[in-house]
Order: structure tokens, then C-alpha cells, then sequence
């Protein structure tokens, strides 16, 4: 008689829809960030030392665009860097300084949203899979 091995857990290697379009979407909202504060910075105020805050998401683009669950995490904590100059900019700056500061507000908190939904998205999916990999037990 032979005896039939569990089935392996099989590992999820194509990313689903949902997870295609949180990290679109969180792409999208870093790129805007990232222009936003170079082009603020360079062409507006003439200033290199402030276009510097845009730095840390260079090395954020490539994690996002890999589906880096290291890099949608800690995206999610220093996106409140972002938040926070920006409130600071849109509630004291007059002008086109208060406009923009409201623009990255906005882009840095669908920038949230996205890594956030992103990640519920996959640790749901792990959570799924593993239940599924696991033999019921009577």
C-alpha cells in the first residue's frame, strides 16, 4: 500500500489584483512626492540643502516597484515625515507655498493608504495560505 505525502504548501508567486493596484498606486503616489518635493525645493525656493528631504525615497521606488514587504513597511513610517512638513507648510505658508504643502499632505497620506492596503493584502494572503496548507485536525 502506498502511503500519499501532504501536499506541499505551495508559495504565491503571482501577485493578485488587488496587490497589482496598492502597489501601483502606492508607486504612483511616491514618484509625485518625490517630484513634488525636488521641484519645490530646486525651482521654487533655490534650495539643494532642502531638496535633500526628497533622498529617502529614492531607495523606497525600487523596493516598492520588487513587492519588498521590508520596504511597503518602513515606507508606511517615514511617510509621516512627509505628512507633517506638509501640514506645517499648507496651515503657515501663504501662496504657492500653502498649495503645495497641501499637495503633499494629500500625496503623502494616499501614499500611506497604499503600502497599508498592501500589506493587510498580503498578510491576509500568507494567513490564507497557511491555513490552507495546514491539515485539519479532527
Amino acid at each position: 500500500m502506498e502511503h500519499a505525502l501532504p501536499a506541499a504548501p505551495t508559495l504565491r508567486t503571482e501577485p493578485s489584483a488587488a496587490e497589482r493596484f496598492s502597489r501601483g498606486l502606492a508607486l504612483a503616489s511616491a514618484s509625485g512626492l518625490l517630484l513634488l518635493c525636488l521641484g519645490w525645493e530646486l525651482l521654487l525656493t533655490g534650495s539643494w540643502a532642502w531638496a535633500l528631504k526628497a533622498l529617502p525615497l529614492l531607495p523606497a521606488l525600487p523596493g516598492l516597484w520588487r513587492y519588498r514587504m521590508y520596504t511597503f513597511r518602513w515606507v508606511s513610517l517615514l511617510v509621516w515625515v512627509y505628512v507633517t512638513e506638509g501640514l506645517v507648510h499648507a496651515s503657515s505658508s501663504l501662496g504657492a507655498q500653502r498649495w503645495l504643502g497641501a499637495a503633499e499632505v494629500a500625496l503623502a497620506v494616499l501614499l500611506f493608504v497604499a503600502v497599508t492596503l498592501h500589506i493587510r493584502l498580503r498578510l491576509g494572503a500568507a494567513k490564507a495560505s497557511a491555513a490552507a496548507s495546514t491539515p485539519a485536525s479532527a
